[in-house]
């Protein structure tokens, strides 16, 4: 029986009766259909400005599609659930049935034969991974990161307090397929791939208690279960998520973090690591997710190694893609220990572009928790990071209060094991002896950065801002310059040059590498003038 109480017809042909037919209906318009785009459990006809979408009739051990009933129950939790990220994008669930005369119709009285999922179709080129460099930009990669928080915070709840538990069935199924596929064809010694997965062990019982409490507060929910580049698209200039896990509930009920750390993972594998960097920042902006830090290298890891050992199962040229995953999996392992790097200077110095240039080089992967004044300011009041202020949000009470959570957070992240870059115009002594305390509470190493720019330059470029999370105006900048920053002991770079120039210059002084790869600015000494001509100088 169908899932309607319907018998099933089938297909006489298989599935090649219900293509030709879908592929010829006048259902879905005239326009022709190419060959169908096949993977292991789909597929695909594009017509016109449709995308007709066919459960393969499989029966694999993750996968039952073997009946018309089966098919049509998947194709209609594909519909439920894919309509909370992308409801302008899933159109239907088209039943495929078959009349008196033996033809077949959409949607007839007769017998079940197979169902479709209808779909408005988009262009290739519109994929996250077929999108150039170029096009993910911050504001398109701030908006993706907002989104995903979003489908997060109302994703269904996992009423069990299961965190570790689902974890370690994870890394038991990669140990098993890693040893099958890549070390059965050669792609990794078996002792390379039972030392990963003795490591992945290891982190895993090390975080357990975190991924536990994190059950138990509800974070294991019915997240997306397949979230990398491909499954994103921009539609209508809009980042927008399709294409989830329908058919493994357990597989897609995850820690949201381990549903985010897909994307992050695949960026970091494609070398888009400052990208996969501000995903998280600006995630953890819309999210209150800060605690489970901990848990993304390890998170990041298990993602590499499933893509390690489905690859590997392709076989064919495959093979060098699997070695990379597993290379990365097992890179994303390995101990970086975690600092507190703070970044000040005057409104309009650079310190946002710095911090996100060395944020991504920065303790363990993506990469540093940035945390702008400027946006825990804007947060405190509710409102979005680019949301101007009345002055009064700015009084000195205020700003005490931003710069108390910045370093309490600051010491909480830091002392959990992850890299912070703190970024604010720390201007005063006091503002700049509690972030160094900060590191001090958390025992992380501190290093304090002082960006030197003009006074004309600085007002020049806060006047030619626009939809930034800073309200700074050139009055200001003028205010803040006329504060004295005696007893300023970070080190002082000048920052009145290109800002790739300037931030080579940070990444090198935080590398400690004296710039062996990119040049470094020369350093000015602690005490000397930032930028201004001295007192009594002109």
């Amino acid at each position: 029986m169908s899932g309607d109480g319907r018998s099933e017809g089938g297909d006489r042909d298989g599935q090649a009766g219900t293509l030709a037919f879908l592929a010829s209906t006048p259902d879905f318009g005239e326009e022709p259909a190419g060959a169908p785009i096949l993977t292991h459990i789909s597929a695909v006809l594009l017509r016109g400005k449709r995308a007709i979408k066919l459960k393969r009739a499989v029966h694999l051990p993750y996968v039952d599609f073997s009946t018309p009933g089966r098919r049509l129950a998947a194709c209609e939790r594909e519909l439920e659930l894919n309509r909370r990220t992308a409801p302008a994008l899933y159109r239907a669930v088209r039943r495929v049935t078959r009349h008196a005369d033996g033809g077949l119709e959409l949607d007839g009285d007769g017998a079940l034969v197979d169902a479709v999922v209808e779909m408005r179709r988009f262009p290739d080129d519109a994929l996250f991974d077929r999108l150039p460099k170029a096009a993910l930009t911050p504001p398109v990669m701030t908006r993706l990161a907002r989104n995903i928080a979003a489908f997060h915070r109302t994703a269904p709840v996992d009423p069990s307090t299961e965190g570790a538990a689902r974890m370690a069935a994870v890394l038991d199924g990669n140990r098993r397929a890693l040893a099958d596929t890549l070390a059965g064809a050669g792609i990794a010694s078996p002792a390379d791939v039972a030392r990963y997965a003795d490591a992945a062990d290891a982190a895993l019982e090390a975080h357990a208690g975190l991924m536990d409490a994190r059950a138990s507060a509800g974070k294991v929910r019915r997240c997306h279960g397949d979230l990398h580049l491909r499954n994103i698209c921009l539609l209508d200039g809009e980042p927008t998520l399709f294409d989830c896990l329908e058919f493994d509930e357990e597989l897609a009920t995850t820690d949201v973090l381990y549903d985010l750390a897909f994307l992050l993972m695949d960026l970091w594998h494609r070398g888009l690591r400052r990208q996969a960097n501000l995903v998280l920042n600006r995630y953890l902006d819309a999210a209150d997710e800060a605690d489970g830090l901990p848990l993304l290298p390890l998170f990041m890891s298990v993602r590499a190694a499933v893509r390690a050992h489905v690859a590997a199962a392709r076989g064919g040229d495959a093979g060098e893609e699997a070695g990379s995953y597993f290379a990365l999996a097992a890179a994303l392992l390995e101990p970086r220990p975690a600092r507190l790097v703070a970044i000040g200077g005057f409104s309009g110095s650079g310190k946002s572009t710095v911090a996100a240039a060395v944020a991504p080089v920065l303790g363990p992967a993506p990469g540093a928790r940035i945390l702008a004044s400027d946006r825990i300011r804007k947060a405190s009041f509710g409102v979005a990071a680019e949301t101007r202020l009345p002055p009064e949000a700015y009084e000195g009470a205020v700003s005490q209060r931003v710069y108390a959570r910045l370093a309490a957070q600051a010491a909480a992240i830091a002392g959990a094991g992850h890299a912070v870059v703190a970024d604010a115009v720390f201007d005063r002594a006091e503002e700049r002896a509690r972030i160094a305390q900060a590191a001090s509470e958390a025992d992380v190493p501190f290093e304090g950065l002082w960006l030197d720019v003009p006074l004309e330059r600085l007002v020049a470029r806060v006047a030619a801002r626009r939809g930034d999370a800073s309200d700074a105006t050139p009055e200001v900048v003028r205010a803040q310059v006329a504060h004295s920053l005696e007893g300023l002991d970070w080190a002082r770079l000048p920052a009145d040059r290109g800002p790739e120039e300037v931030s080579a210059a940070a990444r090198a002084r935080l590398a400690g590498d004296g710039g062996r790869d990119q040049p470094a600015l020369p350093l000015r000494p602690a005490g000397e003038a930032h930028g201004m001509a001295p007192p009594g100088e002109t």
